[in-house]
């Protein structure tokens, strides 16, 4: 359920099922039964980040470890759905009563719960549309998600891929959203291994 999940090896992210969408989904779950909207890139999109940032180290001061704007809303000029994907590191994902009473006082809906996968777990956002994806500090995933948004800012080829592939698929109609997610996997396989083959972009670490 992460944005742009790019896993892999033995924790690969798993193609969800309906039956694993439940499995994983804290509360109720309502098929999507339509096409993706996509919307042209909102120079307002930073900004709203920078509002759930500013939400969460308020409700989790240092125990918020790292926050990265990530997915598709954090790319400049890339279309997306509206939603802003946040990363947030943790100590240990796994200690619920560590964080989660914290950023539900604040306002943030714990929706995902997922286990055999890093130990993921998904907030929604209030106010702003937003997903937040929690995992431990020093998790290999938090490292993909930023190497893919980076990779799409610095190369503009890459983008086009990624944008054209996204449309394409946008176009269908899914039951569920995260099933539109999960058939992006291999664009997004294909594009991370040419940064390892590359090397870091220009600028990053």
């Amino acid at each position: 359920m992460a944005a742009d999940q790019a896993s892999k090896g033995p924790e690969e992210a798993p193609q969800t099922s309906e039956e694993r969408l439940r499995a994983v989904t804290v509360g109720e779950r309502k098929p999507h039964n339509a096409p993706v909207h996509l919307a042209p890139y909102d120079p307002a999109w930073p900004a709203r980040y920078e509002r759930l940032a500013e939400r969460i180290r308020n409700a989790l001061g240092p125990k918020a470890l790292l926050l990265e704007h990530v997915g598709s809303t954090s790319v400049p000029g890339l279309p997306a759905k509206p939603v802003i994907d946040i990363v947030l590191a943790v100590a240990d994902s796994t200690d619920e009563p560590a964080y989660v009473p914290a950023l539900e006082d604040a306002g943030f809906v714990l929706r995902i719960r997922e286990a055999d996968w890093f130990e993921h777990r998904l907030f929604k956002a209030p106010d702003v549309k937003g997903n937040v994806h929690v995992f431990t500090a020093g998790c290999e995933e938090i490292g993909r998600m930023m190497a893919f948004r980076d990779r799409l800012r610095s190369h503009e080829g890459d983008r086009r891929r990624y944008e054209e592939t996204k449309r394409t698929l946008a176009a269908r109609t899914w039951r569920y959203v995260q099933h539109y997610a999960d058939a992006k996997s291999e664009v997004i396989r294909e594009i991370l291994a040419r940064v390892l083959e590359d090397g870091p972009s220009p600028g990053t670490d």
